[in-house]
């Protein structure tokens, strides 16, 4: 199976689905925050490994200690897929910290505030 395929691609998002399901609805660990998402899931053409891409809602800490709960509940993780997914194999997780939607967010913010400063300097120009 290559990377680009059309059953790669759909095994990706078939993995991506089922490990959000799991880590909303079967994760007891304090540690995983309430606020993650699986952003994606990359798995291999062999099958044997996957990385997720995984995004929390929160601080520093809060990243930290949901990344260290899922690599700690790595093996329910993988028995949960296997479960409820009927692959060949069933993929090694990797978990890997996503920043781009705080990115996004960040970013967001900053061109609010330039497009705010922008319309406070044209409502002063007009008033004079």
């Amino acid at each position: 199976m290559r990377k680009r395929s059309i059953k790669n691609t759909r095994v990706n998002t078939e993995v991506q689905h089922e490990l959000s399901n799991i880590i909303r609805g079967g994760l007891k660990d304090p540690r995983v925050a309430p606020w993650t998402s699986v952003v994606a899931a990359e798995v291999a053409p062999d099958l044997k490994t996957c990385k997720a891409y995984i995004s929390v809602l929160g601080d520093a800490y809060e990243q930290e200690q949901t990344i260290k709960g899922l690599q700690s509940a790595e093996g329910y993780i993988r028995r949960e897929l296997a479960r409820t997914l009927n692959l060949r194999n069933t993929p090694e997780i990797r978990f890997v910290l996503d920043q781009s939607i705080e990115y996004g967010v960040n970013m967001s913010k900053k061109i609010d505030e330039v497009t705010k400063d922008l319309k406070t300097e044209g409502v002063e120009e007009d008033a004079e």
